[in-house]
């Protein structure tokens, strides 16, 4: 079985997809799977070893320019070329984070019409690529805003073709209309082209499985897995970590630094336990041109409030200053004001053994177990947050068995190795025709 996963890149910061599909195919690897990542658009970009393949497909130069410049539709491949080298899209790919989803409605509509779209041209090629060369059994799409691939994918290969479910609805939402509308139309029209949908909990299959007129026996729930090898083994003292600096509460935060995943709600829960608490927040994650703002706005807010010298922001990190993040810690706070699809730095911090506290939305439910991992607490409420950080920081004997119970967890739910296994599953049923 010849698998092949095709992966959006995230214009050169870390994301949640790239990460994931990323570990899906080293771990299929592990397990002897003959599997290839394949990154669209731009290169993917991830902390750990790398393992997609050196060529970009639907290159994101050439899917502009067609979108934009009607001569450039009907060009032959070989004036195509020089515009998908790895150069230039790895330059083009530390710039286009300033893309708006209010900016790309027409091209991402345009994407999903696949051979009927603008970009026909790219999709041609792609699926002649597959079909000479490549002679996949599975095709593994990234997300739904990759539909437009499908069909002619499955025609050209006879490939199965299955798709994740990552959160696309965001993007959607964030987009214009009439852009929005057109965009759901045409989700609900490609998924006819899938045989399988893979959702990383039940809260986002149900949701998209809805959204997209998509009978839920054809989604499937697939936890999201991480590589455990780079996580303790047993999990930590906590009361002796805490101890060791004085009794200074530490609260990790690491995210994407926008809106949605609520940084201004931490700084804002941070001043109202720093009334009464010695407590400092320690925040990393990745970091877009246009997002910079925003990180500047959290952190002139935390001047306002008085707790500067409290909040530490630490930007994009790699792997290795991620895990150290993450063993100082005495607690995660993921406070999302928009539902979460993926939950990937709650995943890692309970395979680090730190309990979480998090939005009472979206996967993080789930993740928590029924909040024997950490606690929940009311989106985008700061008094809130505040009062579910303090009530696992002052009743140590909690916090370490949300600490020791989210570790378990981690063990037996989120182990790479598993969720490769569940995937070969899949596409073992979906080639059998089940």
């Amino acid at each position: 079985m010849r698998i092949v996963q095709i992966t959006a890149g995230a214009g050169g910061r870390l994301c949640g997809s790239c990460l994931h599909d990323n570990t899906l195919v080293r771990a299929l690897r592990a397990r002897g799977r003959d599997a290839m990542l394949v990154p669209a658009y731009v290169p993917t970009t991830t902390d750990e070893e790398n393992v997609a393949i050196d060529r970009v497909v639907m290159g994101g130069v050439n899917v502009w320019l067609q979108q934009h410049v009607p001569l450039l539709r009907h060009t032959p491949d070989f004036l195509d070329r020089p515009l998908d080298s790895r150069r230039l899209l790895d330059w083009l790919s530390s710039r286009t984070g300033s893309a708006r989803p209010a900016d790309l409605g027409p091209l991402t509509v345009s994407s999903l019409a696949g051979d009927a779209g603008h970009q026909r041209k790219e999709v041609r090629k792609l699926a002649c690529w597959l079909a000479g060369e490549v002679r996949p059994d599975v095709v593994h799409l990234s997300n739904v805003l990759l539909l437009g691939l499908a069909g002619s994918i499955r025609r050209a290969t006879g490939a199965r073709i299955v798709c994740s479910l990552s959160g696309e609805d965001l993007f959607i939402e964030q987009t214009p209309q009439p852009w929005r509308g057109r965009i759901w139309e045409l989700v609900r029209e490609r998924a006819g082209d899938v045989d399988r949908f893979v959702a990383l909990n039940r809260f986002y299959a149900d949701f998209m499985a809805a959204r997209m007129d998509v009978e839920p026996e054809r989604v499937e729930v697939m936890p999201h897995g991480v590589d455990l090898e780079v996580f303790p083994d047993t999990p930590p003292d906590l009361v002796a970590r805490r101890r060791s600096r004085g009794g200074r509460l530490v609260v990790g935060f690491v995210a994407r630094a926008c809106p949605e995943k609520g940084l201004d709600r931490l700084v804002r829960a941070l001043a109202i336990l720093a009334r009464d608490r010695d407590v400092e927040v320690v925040a990393a994650g990745a970091t877009i041109a246009a997002e910079r703002a925003y990180v500047a706005g959290c952190r002139a807010l935390a001047a306002e409030l008085g707790v500067a010298g409290r909040f530490h922001w630490r930007g994009q990190v790699d792997r290795a200053a991620k895990l150290a993040v993450l063993s100082e810690i005495d607690l995660f706070a993921m406070p999302t004001t928009y539902p979460e699809a993926k939950g990937l730095p709650v995943i890692e911090a309970l395979a680090a053994g730190v309990p979480v506290v998090a939005s009472d939305h979206g996967t993080f439910p789930e993740l928590l177990d029924g909040e024997r991992a950490g606690l929940l607490h009311a989106a985008g409420d700061p008094a809130a947050l505040a009062a579910a950080i303090a009530t696992l920081a002052d009743d140590a004997a909690r916090a370490a068995a949300a600490g020791r119970h989210g570790h378990g967890l981690a063990r037996r739910r989120h182990a790479a190795l598993a969720m490769a296994a569940g995937h070969e599953a899949i596409y073992e049923a979906v080639i059998a025709g089940l």
